[in-house]
């Protein structure tokens, strides 16, 4: 896929006013950021809606679910949605999946005890499904896992394209390729907020990261990689929350892709913080000099 190095994730492409998101996507795509990705989380529209009205209002940029829920719908369904994009936009669509979050799953009457298995059991039906349906993308559809720790990147090397990491400092980067070796797609995403006042860039940052921080998956992965439980208390320390944002200066968030990149990520998904979807185009227009992205032609 041309998905070039940068791109954006935002959680407004699945819930912001539609007329709104397809404004957006398509100055994103003016601007020549490769991919457009999104969430799937209670309140949000269905991934593949989400995925339909980017496409649509789009012509050249990759739209990437980050990601779409296992939970939500069948392997049958996941399988014939990610083929039919790719037959439909080819090489425009990539499929990225997650096993979600405890407490988001058995709010939806599920069990999440066993989530890497339930993850390889969904994959094998995937495959089973896709080679039985009557049409096919060509080329493949990617299919990306949200892989966090070292068995899940494990099974994202082993049976998908690559990973999605989110929530992730590039320590993580490091470990992820480590893990995937060469070859699979390595695309982390990075919270970014222009703010070189250190008081209002870690307020705004602490406000975006609070949800997450209640969640055990991305606990357990920070802890995994040497945060202690004093990093992860009261809104998260300095030093978490300096590495799970960049902020600053175009140059110095700038400098945090390049140790995405440099740490072996192919792809870095940007998500600027203001919360509307203007502020994000403004700021996405400062950064994308410094990130060597330029308008296609």
């Amino acid at each position: 896929m041309g998905i070039g190095q940068v791109g954006v994730w935002h959680p407004l492409f699945g819930r912001g006013e539609v007329a709104a998101v397809r404004r957006t996507a398509a100055a994103i795509e003016g601007l020549g950021y490769g991919a457009l990705w999104f969430g799937e989380a209670p309140g949000t529209r269905d991934a593949f809606a989400t995925s339909g009205i980017l496409l649509a209002a789009t012509e050249r940029v990759v739209v990437g679910t980050g990601i779409a829920n296992i939970w939500v719908r069948d392997a049958t369904a996941m399988a014939a949605g990610a083929v039919a994009y790719g037959e439909a936009y080819p090489g425009r669509f990539a499929l990225g999946i997650g096993v979600s979050h405890a407490p988001l799953v058995s709010q939806r009457g599920h069990d999440y005890a066993r989530p890497l298995a339930a993850m390889s059991a969904y994959l094998d039906a995937m495959d089973a499904v896709t080679g039985e349906l009557p049409f096919a993308a060509e080329p493949p559809t990617p299919r990306l896992l949200a892989a966090l720790r070292p068995r899940m990147l494990e099974l994202a090397r082993d049976r998908a394209d690559g990973a999605h990491p989110y929530f992730v400092p590039p320590e993580h980067t490091v470990l992820a390729r480590k893990i995937l070796g060469e070859g699979p797609l390595l695309a982390p995403e990075q919270a970014v907020v222009l703010e070189t006042d250190p008081a209002e860039a870690r307020r705004i940052a602490r406000e975006h990261m609070a949800g997450y921080l209640k969640l055990p998956n991305y606990v357990n992965n920070l802890l995994h990689l040497g945060y202690g439980e004093d990093d992860l208390t009261d809104g998260g320390s300095d030093r978490l929350v300096d590495a799970i944002v960049a902020w600053g200066d175009v140059e110095t968030v700038a400098a945090r892709v390049r140790a995405h990149l440099d740490a072996g990520a192919d792809h870095v998904a940007l998500q600027p913080l203001p919360v509307d979807l203007d502020g994000a185009v403004v700021q996405l227009a400062e950064l994308a000099p410094a990130l060597g992205v330029r308008p296609a032609g």
